[in-house]
């Protein structure tokens, strides 16, 4: 049985209406996930932030350690034991 012109009218129109609401969920599924890699993004920028000051404050340790006439932090090579 053919489609009367009222019927093609509400089925496009629904179309049209669960496209437009495809589309809205898929954009606030984008903003989303960039909100998430821009949060995990600059959590690992602070991450390395803070891990390059603590290697440069143990830089700095170590050079005023040794203009104190300090010995070498590492372990001694002849403290292994003797088989």
């Amino acid at each position: 049985m053919a489609q009367t012109k009222a019927q093609r009218s509400a089925a496009a129109k629904k179309a049209a209406a669960t496209r437009q609401r495809n589309a809205a969920k898929k954009s606030a599924q984008d903003v989303k996930t960039s909100a998430g890699s821009t949060a995990r993004g600059a959590t690992n920028l602070a991450k390395a932030a803070g891990s390059t000051a603590l290697s440069a404050a143990k830089s700095v340790a170590k050079r005023a350690d040794a203009a104190r006439g300090g010995g070498s932090t590492k372990r001694k090579s002849g403290t292994r034991k003797q088989g």
